[in-house]
């Protein structure tokens, strides 16, 4: 994508904020089916980014990342008790799985519009904003891609780790269940050794060569 200016910083941190909303009003919308309305009753159940976000995950940390050009980083929560849900494992388990189901869908819309743009006469049709909306969109797969992925790796606390501890027997989630004070270290470490990379750029790829 090339060194990003002010335009491309300004693109690139609303498709994330947005992003995010929809992953965590997600994740409120489907604990709320499964009878915990804690997020619900905390205004959570929503598409407007504001209730959901954290002041230094959504809006600092990920502008000191986009402008010195390390990387997009950054995190929201939304407040879920399983305990509340008629069924604790599968509830959490759904619960946990929508926020990147939400991230799957926002960039399979992003691709189809994307595509429309590309290959038919509507580009030429909005003249000096196509480079703007085509931008916008591509952003719109590529970092919802990322932020699917991302979340599904079995690392607590992110998605991944609910969805895998709720399908493992009890002794063994218990035990798993014990890697938890250690899942900021395994994120710095798949950070640092590339392995998220090697994970999220080949899908990007393929969504790109598709287009």
């Amino acid at each position: 994508m090339g060194n990003l200016d002010l335009g491309s910083i300004a693109i690139t941190f609303i498709v994330f904020l947005f992003s995010t909303a929809c992953h965590e009003a997600a994740h409120a919308w489907m604990a709320w089916k499964w009878g915990d309305s804690t997020a619900k009753d905390l205004g959570r159940v929503t598409l407007n980014p504001i209730p959901h976000i954290d002041l230094v995950g959504t809006i600092i940390v990920p502008l000191i990342g986009l402008f010195s050009g390390t990387g997009l980083i950054g995190w929201a929560s939304t407040p879920v008790n399983k305990n509340n849900m008629r069924d604790p494992r599968w509830g959490d388990f759904w619960t946990s799985a929508a926020g990147p189901i939400m991230n799957l869908i926002l960039a399979t819309i992003s691709f189809i519009l994307l595509k429309i743009l590309l290959r038919t006469s509507l580009g030429a049709m909005l003249g000096d904003y196509e480079d703007a909306i085509s931008f916008f969109l591509w952003t719109g797969v590529w970092l919802n891609l990322l932020l699917m992925i991302l979340n599904l790796l079995p690392i607590p606390p992110l998605d991944g780790s609910h969805l895998l501890q709720n399908l493992l027997p009890d002794s063994l989630a218990d035990a798993y269940d014990k890697l938890r004070p250690y899942g900021l270290m395994l994120l710095i470490a798949v950070g640092v050794t590339g392995l998220l990379g090697k994970l999220v750029n080949p899908v990007i790829a393929f969504a790109k060569s598709m287009l």
